[in-house]
């Protein structure tokens, strides 16, 4: 934590070198209206309306040479051959039915076949929804029900579990490597039909900028998960404002680095930079399958990777890493960013003092905002490490007192609004929970407990939102709730997080058992194990007489995190 935030509105104390006449940030606050302005130039966007974020993509020149290459197996997809394979999976589900408005689910880890397929979807005007493949079939069932997903992509070794789990929904298996000039899978597979299909027989609808090319699910400021539609529009400004801009702050060409592709693609975090931003400015992608430590080590090192985006976990495990390898490792790394999660102070310190040669900065983004917030910048005189950084072009924000509801200048704390061209469309079938996120004059809220400093770097402090961040990945409290209140022996139950050096937070329970229950702790943690995907799973469970709730029913979250604090 930067700062307490105990009270409602909270003064942040200036160091020296904050300490500058207000005139200093009237260029980007307006005291009038609270409103904060990006510091950096506008940026002009695209505003034809028949525009798709596929062929935006592909109009963008440069000279890359290996779009993805797979780190384990070395296999990989080149620029000359990329927009080729697009077109044939765009061209073979054309043939199988799949038509302009058809979602389709992508339940895959990182690959390189995760851009192909997702780019060849939108291509046909095909909306696209990401889930994490170590989900549950019951989680799984809740989301091609809610977004109506006809078919979807993934991994051969569970195609099987999912047909017979999912009557009548079409299911593709995808293999680890494909090579072309091998019989490595059945010639007579799906996907080979798909990726072999002729590129000219793509058909080239008429897709506008405000339609919806992707619906990724989230919990937002509060509740279960939802989904967010994004649409073209969105996207195209997400490589815009985010990765083309971050690009050209710096001096070395684009097309000479490289990105480990280790945070999840079907997160909006690697799906915009993995998927999309990156394929448009030349950068070679090496794609990990799943994280392993030293994987991940040998990869860097392997194929002189530049650029690494982590999450907090991630982070600890590369420092670790950094510590006891030899001298000969790490070398090629220009820059390690960080976002999707808080990050301590001693974490940041023991980065740098590790990685004095590398560039750290972090950001700030949501899936409501299609990644689009903030990016760190570091200069000789500026180097603010524990700032998520400066916000993006053509972006705006203010500080609002989360009970009088009033503007707060820079150094105050309150809740963050933010304005972009990459919030939302909003919701699907959740006109409620998008007005609730979105107000009439299109500020998005949060949820977001932050301050500006002086220099218009925003540094985030606490969530007033409930969802849990367990290595980067969302945990929303009311879908656990809903798993331990159908446990027999459950007569009331809570869940929060609880902070945890390794994972950055953990999902808790607060159980009300039934009179004279012999149910124990263990017990309830392995009845939610066996029905939520890994990460989801409650780490503890404090048995109470009561749960704490507002008249109206409502959990009173901060009572329960001042539990923990308190050691119960």
């Amino acid at each position: 934590m930067a700062a307490s935030v105990n009270e409602t509105t909270t003064r942040v104390q200036e160091t020296p070198h904050s300490q500058i006449s207000k005139l200093s940030y009237r260029s980007w606050y307006s005291p009038e209206n609270g409103i904060y302005r990006s510091k950096h130039p506008h940026i002009k966007i695209p505003s034809e309306p028949f525009l798709d974020i596929v062929s935006y993509i592909f109009s963008q020149k440069h000279n890359g040479i290996h779009a993805l290459i797979d780190s384990s197996s070395g296999f990989s997809i080149s620029y000359s051959h990329l927009s080729s394979l697009v077109k044939s999976i765009s061209s073979g589900l054309h043939t199988m039915g799949v038509k302009q408005g058809d979602v389709i689910l992508i339940l895959l880890p990182n690959s390189v076949y995760f851009p192909v397929i997702f780019l060849g979807a939108l291509s046909i005007g095909a909306i696209v929804t990401t889930m994490n493949p170590l989900s549950t079939l019951l989680e799984i069932k809740k989301q091609v029900l809610d977004s109506n997903a006809i078919l979807g992509f993934s991994v051969l070794g569970k195609v099987d579990e999912l047909v017979n789990g999912l009557e009548g929904f079409n299911v593709i298996g995808v293999p680890e490597a494909l090579k072309f000039d091998s019989v490595s899978i059945d010639d007579g597979s799906v996907f080979r039909k798909l990726i072999s299909s002729d590129p000219s027989m793509a058909p080239l609808p008429k897709i506008r900028q405000h339609d919806t090319a992707a619906i990724l699910y989230s919990s937002g400021t509060t509740g279960r998960p939802k989904g967010v539609m994004l649409t073209h529009g969105n996207f195209i400004a997400m490589v815009e404002l985010f990765v083309r801009f971050e690009a050209s702050l710096y001096d070395y060409p684009s097309t000479k680095n490289v990105y480990l592709a280790v945070v999840p693609m079907f997160h909006v975090y690697g799906l915009s930079l993995f998927v999309m931003g990156l394929l448009s400015l030349g950068n070679t992608i090496v794609t990990m399958r799943r994280f392993d430590a030293d994987d991940m080590v040998r990869a860097i090192d392997k194929y002189g990777v530049t650029h690494l985006h982590v999450v907090p976990p991630l982070m600890t495990a590369l420092t670790r890493k950094g510590k006891s390898g030899s001298s000969n490792s790490f070398k090629s790394l220009k820059q390690v960013s960080c976002g999707a999660a808080p990050l301590s102070t001693k974490s940041i310190e023991e980065f740098i003092e590790t990685f004095p040669h590398v560039d750290f900065i972090q950001g700030y983004g949501m899936t409501e905002s299609t990644a689009i917030g903030t990016r760190g910048y570091n200069t000789v005189v500026v180097k603010k490490h524990s700032s998520v950084g400066l916000l993006s072009p053509n972006s705006e924000a203010k500080v609002v007192d989360w009970v009088t509801g009033s503007y707060l200048p820079p150094g105050s704390v309150g809740e963050l609004w933010l304005r972009s061209p990459g919030v939302m469309k909003g919701y699907l079938n959740n006109t409620e929970a998008s007005m609730a996120a979105i107000d009439k004059d299109g500020w998005l809220h949060t949820g977001d407990i932050v301050y500006f400093d002086r220099e218009g770097y925003l540094y985030v402090l606490d969530r007033l939102k409930e969802i849990i961040k367990y290595k980067g990945f969302q945990v929303a409290p009311a879908d656990l709730e809903a798993v331990l209140l159908s446990h027999p022996d459950v007569l009331d139950a809570a869940v929060t997080a609880e902070r945890d050096e390794e994972a950055g937070e953990i999902p808790v329970a607060f159980v009300v058992p039934k009179n004279g229950s012999p149910v124990t702790p263990a017990a309830v943690m392995n009845y939610v194990a066996n029905q939520v995907a890994p990460y989801k799973k409650v780490r503890k469970v404090y048995f109470r007489s009561s749960v704490p709730r507002s008249a109206a029913g409502k959990i009173l979250r901060r009572e329960l995190r001042n539990l923990l604090t308190s050691k119960l």
